[in-house]
């Protein structure tokens, strides 16, 4: 199982409230890396958080990698969320799926599964990013590759 953990685009300040939508430059971020990337994933779904920015940036994914199952709204996204919803959840899974959140959670669930706690910062996340991850058969995951949008060229 692949599981990619994307960090939403860049969004709005904080004074426009909770309803935060992408900038321009964060909808160009995650359509340049999810064109570098789409030939390398394929996914049966991407779940997002429901907040905007989140369902945005999961839009832009939709639209170049074309997941059959689509987008959907989940719950255990959110930035203070429990990794551990997630990582129960994904033992479970075998499909691969895109899980579009916020920091700290997506920091804190990828240390969960990389290392076993959710201390360990084993990734830096960048919004509009992709970080894979491979589930093996015994059931351990690990870190494939981590793309961010300022290392590909326009």
């Amino acid at each position: 199982m692949f599981l990619y953990l994307v960090q939403h685009g860049e969004a709005e300040q904080q004074n426009a409230g909770l309803v935060r939508p992408l900038t321009g430059k964060g909808r160009n971020d995650v359509r340049k890396v999810s064109l570098a990337v789409a030939t390398h994933m394929q996914v049966s779904r991407i779940l997002h958080s429901g907040k905007l920015r989140a369902l945005q940036t999961a839009e832009i994914l939709e639209e170049v990698l074309h997941p059959p199952a689509g987008i959907t709204e989940t719950d255990g996204l959110s930035p203070s969320d429990d990794p551990a919803i997630w990582a129960k959840r994904l033992h479970e899974m075998s499909e691969d799926i895109v899980l579009v959140g916020h920091l700290p959670h997506l920091q804190r669930l990828a240390g969960l599964l990389l290392c076993g706690t959710t201390e360990n910062k084993v990734v830096e996340f960048r919004q509009g990013g992709i970080c894979a991850l491979e589930r093996s058969d015994a059931g351990t995951w690990s870190l494939c590759w981590v793309i961010i949008p300022r290392l590909i060229n326009q």
